[in-house]
């Protein structure tokens, strides 16, 4: 009689266990507080992204000198190609025409191969700071 009254004890704290642990279980609710400007900056940085301002990867380069030159450049590269984003950039006293915005050498290879083919003196480089 004593091990029918331990058995049915065993049952019932299990029981007890099983049904408390859903009764005692913690409920909440979380709120995210966030800048309104948090939305404006990730779209700031999409765009520069696109515009290859943030890259420290590899650039093709296509011209080295005047900014009249490099506006020729430009327009004919974008009539060319357009694959790759295109961008004039400034380094005292001359413009650049930079091509693409490459993660790893390798990408940046293979455009270099393609763009070769209508500006020659292409080649790639490490910029430093694209800011």
């Amino acid at each position: 009689m004593k091990t029918a009254h331990i058995y049915k004890l065993v049952i019932v704290s299990i029981l007890f266990t099983f049904l408390s642990k859903d009764s005692l279980a913690q409920q909440g609710e979380v709120t995210i507080n966030q800048d309104p400007k948090i939305p404006n900056l990730l779209a700031l940085k999409k765009n520069l992204e696109k515009d290859n301002k943030l890259s420290n990867g590899y650039t093709i380069q296509l011209y080295y000198g005047e900014l009249t030159k490099a506006n020729t450049i430009l327009k004919r590269y974008r009539g060319l190609y357009g694959t790759w984003p295109a961008s004039i950039e400034y380094e005292t006293p001359n413009y650049k025409v930079w091509v693409g915005n490459y993660s790893d050498r390798l990408d940046a290879d293979r455009a270099l191969i393609e763009i070769q083919k209508g500006f020659p003196s292409a080649f790639i480089l490490k910029p430093q700071n694209r800011s």
